[in-house]
């Protein structure tokens, strides 16, 4: 049977479903030893990708059957809950053996989720060298540059010539397996500049690496968020940068691909944020699950029950007019959806710095346009339903005016509370939401409801 184009690339990009069903059976069997032929040969993502599609029980039979083949990046590919799970299952000396395999950056990312019982139990059997650089590396501030950084790079004093660079480079055994850049220091160890490794290959071997053409260095503080970090390589597009600590000396780097795992990790917390959610639990036990989405209800129930008191305080006019029950929830949903469109706009800017204090006054005003300029489209159509639906066109004015009226507290209020959250200090990704929901509720209901009180009864 041929295959598509498309479905071999596909099979090439990540796991393939295939393969992952044929282990899964072999388990089932109990035929350890062909689960872990076929696994083998799998990529570390691939097979971290493998080991979160078995069952708990079939991931420790397949780990136990590949042994010392298992690559020990796998486990930095793992979620957070499926590596505590195993790590916790297969104990301390042999999560210890991995671990040291690990570079330091990848083994603190491993270490820093766990407790600091089982932290303390995996350390201890860690050599010397590895566990003091994985110990002084988790004292920096959890998400910082420091916990990021990879401590192997290659720094040469600016005196040096290119050919002594390139004997060096020749020579050195323990530099880092990929680099992109070569670092200028000055003699207290303070980068000044930095030179592509192409450029260096390039130049004549009797040339002062101070004299090369050097890129310009954007040092990153150690206690530098990595969101910022990744403002930075956006910015200045680079492709690695060195890490100093308070005296300007370079402790360490960080590279584009570790970028790249912050900007996924920093999107996908802003929108599970959304949801009120904190980090992904699709691999949690369910009990697990509610607790951690129980609080996040429970304001959100507050906040549904503050919307109802609106409509509460107009229960004659509803049993007066049962129209006016029909229509409201119409009101509050198109508020709703305007109001998530100018949230995720915002949000957006916010976390791109395209929105500042700068242009915030900007922003709103847009914003409020864009509300008037939609609620007036949803009156014509919202007094045209209203009309063609009840027949009375006093009613159908009230509902295309409370149409534009919850448009423009949307569209404004979309924009102005992730705002207002920001100079709070609170994240507005994660805290937006639920109070742009409860505004468009409250307010297309008080005017809709407070117009129809006002001009039909």
């Amino acid at each position: 049977m041929s295959v598509e184009p498309a479905e071999r690339e596909r099979r090439r990009a990540g796991l393939d479903e295939a393969l992952a069903g044929e282990v899964r059976e072999a388990l089932e069997r109990g035929d350890t030893a062909l689960a872990a032929g076929l696994a083998r040969t799998l990529h570390p993502s691939d097979l971290a990708d493998l080991l979160q599609l078995l069952d708990p029980e079939q991931r420790l039979q397949l780990l136990r059957a590949l042994g010392p083949d298992v690559d020990p990046d796998t486990f930095a590919w793992l979620e957070e809950a499926v590596r505590e799970e195993l790590i916790e299952a297969l104990g301390p000396e042999w999560s210890g053996r991995i671990v040291a395999e690990l570079d330091v950056d990848d083994a603190v990312d491993v270490l820093e989720e766990l407790d600091e019982e089982e932290r303390r139990a995996i350390l201890e059997r860690l050599p010397p060298p590895e566990r003091i650089a994985v110990e002084e590396q988790l004292r920096y501030p959890e998400d910082s540059a420091g916990r990021l950084m990879q401590r192997a790079f290659v720094a040469v004093p600016e005196y040096w010539l290119v050919g002594q660079t390139i004997d060096y480079l020749r020579a050195t055994p323990d530099l880092p397996d990929d680099f992109y850049d070569i670092f200028i220091v000055d003699p207290r160890m303070r980068p000044v500049g930095g030179v592509p490794v192409s450029r260096v290959l390039r130049s004549r071997r009797q040339v002062a690496m101070r004299n090369l053409r050097l890129k310009e260095l954007h040092p990153i503080p150690a206690t530098m968020d990595q969101e910022e970090v990744a403002f930075l390589f956006r910015q200045y597009g680079l492709v690695s940068a060195p890490v100093v600590d308070e005296e300007g000396r370079i402790i360490g780097v960080i590279t584009v691909d570790d970028v790249v795992d912050v900007i996924q990790e920093e999107a996908e917390e802003d929108i599970l944020g959304l949801g009120g959610i904190h980090e992904s639990d699709v691999y949690m036990p369910p009990l697990q699950r509610a607790r951690r989405r129980v609080p996040w209800l429970l304001v959100n129930m507050i906040t549904a029950i503050a919307a109802a008191s609106v409509v509460a305080l107009f229960e004659d006019s509803i049993a007066r007019l049962t129209a006016l029950a029909v229509l409201m929830p119409i009101v509050a949903g198109m508020g709703g959806n305007a109001a998530t469109q100018s949230l995720t706009v915002t949000v957006r800017a916010i976390a791109t710095r395209e929105l500042t204090d700068a242009n915030a006054r900007i922003m709103l005003l847009r914003e409020l346009l864009t509300g008037l300029l939609n609620g007036s489209v949803f009156y014509i159509v919202g007094f045209l339903t209203a009309l063609l639906w009840f027949g009375d066109p006093w009613l159908a004015a009230v509902f295309g005016a409370g149409m534009l009226a919850n448009m423009v507290i949307a569209a404004v209020g979309g924009a102005l509370v992730p705002l207002v959250l920001r100079r709070l200090g609170l994240d507005p990704a994660v805290s937006s939401s639920i109070f742009v929901t409860t505004l468009t509720d409250m307010g297309g209901f008080f005017t809709f409801l407070g117009l129809a009180t006002w001009l039909l009864l």
